[in-house]
Order: C-alpha cells, then structure tokens, then sequence
C-alpha cells in the first residue's frame, strides 16, 4: 500500500499549484480520499475530501472556492488544484485513504487506511 503525492513547490502569492496523489496496492477506486496539510509548530488541519466515485467533494472553510479535489480512478491519482494561493497555505499537504465510516474531515492517523509522506507547498513573495 503506497501514496505518493507530488507537485508542491513554491509560489508567489495568488499563484496556483496542482498537487497530484498516486495510489498504488489496494483498491483506490473504493475509498473515500482526504487532502490533509501541517504548518510548521502547528497541528494537522484537514483540507479537502471526495468521496470514491468523485461526485461528492467537501472543503474546508479556509479553502473553499479556491481549492478543487477530484480524483481519477482509472488511473489511481487523486488531485488538488490550489489557486489563489495565500502565504497561510503554506504547509506539508499529504493525501490519505480514509477507513470506512469515519468522518471524511479525521486528521487521525488511526482513522487513514494509508497516508503519504507529503508534498511541501511554500507561498512565498
């Protein structure tokens, strides 16, 4: 069971970045996916989620109407598309399957049936 996200960099303020998550060893295409992100000195903060055939996606408020999830299961690769990007975006964002039945906004380690190592995104002028 491997997640491997990439993508992250560093961007100006208002620039935009499209992180990608690819899957590997276990059926992708039947678990609820969650982006997840750490500042530094700070704790985990969920940002994103989508539910496994993608109709369903859920924001958190800090990032809604700038940052999109969408998976493609033919290809086990989940997505984030960061726009309008703010300094306070600045974080390690790794991608995590979900466990079924938790709540899709879990930032517990205990609630991931699997978690990558991270992408570092730095929004920087």
């Amino acid at each position: 069971v491997q997640l491997v996200e990439s993508g992250g960099g560093m961007v100006q303020p208002g620039g935009s970045l499209r992180l990608s998550c690819a899957a590997s060893g276990f059926t992708f295409s039947s678990y609820h996916m969650s982006w997840v992100r750490q500042a530094p000195g700070k704790g985990p903060e969920w940002v994103s989620g989508i539910n496994p055939g993608g109709g369903s996606t859920y924001y958190a408020d800090s990032v809604k109407g700038r940052f999109t999830i969408s998976r493609d299961n033919a290809k086990n690769t989940l997505y984030l598309q960061m726009n309008s990007l703010k300094p306070e975006d600045t974080a390690l964002y790794y991608c995590a399957s979900l466990m079924p039945g938790v709540d899709i906004t879990t930032t517990s380690l205990k609630d991931f049936g699997s978690w990558g190592q991270g992408t570092q995104v730095t929004v920087s002028s």
